[in-house]
């Protein structure tokens, strides 16, 4: 299955845990943002907790979007293009625990998140949008490796976290915070070269 035909099959546990899951491995895209810091964000930590129980609902609902307050307070540091990705994710979260603003939700996480690894792997500016489009869509031609182990990614977290018991959350889990690792290498790297 493609990427988009995964999240339109998908249920309102499954969409929440993966769009929290894009907001997470892109939380450390907010540590390249001068004065950042002093906004006390856990990059690492920030969304555990939500991660750890996905049950949904108005109340985890709320408790996310305090967290994404936070975020969103990185904004008034002139964040830049890559951790406003995170931001704009943030700003996004739904106000209703429902599919359709769920479902909404997680494929704009879904093409941010992607569109930023397509920035990582150097690709150039221009016709990023419809790249990704092409890319969610199974047209995977000529797409560059850092994007194409996202798109992996994505896709193997939406099987896991669809299935009944704990352990796909948990296989999810250990799958996103690999991907938050290569975000963040790659992050560093394309810091340290514009030093």
């Amino acid at each position: 299955m493609t990427l988009v035909e995964l999240i339109g099959r998908a249920d309102e546990r499954t969409l929440a845990a993966s769009a929290v899951a894009c907001l997470d491995r892109c939380l450390p895209l907010l540590e390249y943002v001068e004065g950042a810091e002093r906004i006390g964000l856990d990059t690492d930590e920030a969304l555990r907790p939500l991660w750890v129980a996905v049950e949904g609902g108005d109340a985890w609902l709320g408790r996310l979007r305090r967290v994404a307050a936070v975020v969103e307070r990185v904004a008034g540091a002139a964040p830049g293009e890559l951790a406003g990705f995170a931001i704009r994710m943030a700003a996004a979260v739904p106000a209703a625990y429902d599919r359709p603003a769920l479902r909404a939700w997680a494929e704009d996480c879904s093409a941010a998140v992607l569109e930023v690894h397509l920035r990582l792997d150097g690709v150039e500016p221009g016709g990023h949008e419809a790249r990704v489009k092409a890319y969610r869509d199974g047209d995977t031609d000529g797409i560059s490796p850092l994007t194409a182990g996202e798109l992996r990614r994505q896709c193997q977290l939406l099987d896991m976290l669809s299935e009944d018991s704990g352990g796909g959350l948990n296989h999810a889990l250990q799958l996103s915070n690999e991907g938050k690792r290569v975000l963040r290498a790659a992050a560093s790297r394309r810091a340290r070269g514009s030093a």
